[in-house]
């Protein structure tokens, strides 16, 4: 009987520390599907919908990342994103990221229709909430030195997350 009770003592400690974990600042949920990887079969259509129903649920701002996994730089800028803390929490925090393939596989171009022309990948959009783009940003522009800056990173994180006023 003893052990029964301590086998559901700890089960509910460690549900409890799981929740707690999942709550606490700066600390982000599983990612959905379409933030983790390009992938040519996803629909970009159903994504976005998708990232502007999170986005709207948690007050977040969407940053849409185009490339694709044959993409060199495209590997570079998520490993740069993913590998510091600061950067990954303020992003995720602020954003809900949705990766957008173009390639041979899929150039999804009636999606990219919508966009400014991209001229080099990855390349960067934000969007508010509602799925209106507010800037469209190339990635060199926060290259200094050989590789990507956090100084720069996260001024530009800071510039287009949501604003307090923003409806």
């Amino acid at each position: 009987m003893h052990n029964m009770i301590m086998k559901k003592s700890t089960i509910i400690h460690y549900f409890l520390l799981g929740m707690a974990l999942l709550a606490a600042p700066g600390v982000q949920a599983e990612l959905p599907e379409y933030s983790l990887h390009y992938d040519p079969a996803r629909n970009p259509f159903i994504d976005g919908r998708a990232a502007i129903k999170l986005a709207q649920q948690t007050n977040r701002n969407i940053m849409i990342e185009i490339g694709g996994d044959w993409c060199t730089w495209c590997h570079v800028l998520d490993r740069f994103m993913n590998s510091d803390p600061e950067i990954k929490d303020t992003l995720h925090d602020n954003f809900v990221v949705l990766k957008i393939n173009v390639g041979d596989g899929n150039k999804n171009e009636d999606f990219m229709d919508s966009f400014p022309r991209v001229y080099a990948y990855p390349h960067i959009f934000f969007a508010n909430k509602n799925g209106t783009t507010i800037h469209s940003q190339d990635t060199a522009e926060f290259f200094s030195e050989g590789k990507y800056s956090k100084p720069l990173f996260l001024d530009i994180l800071h510039r287009w997350r949501p604003k307090e006023d923003n409806p």
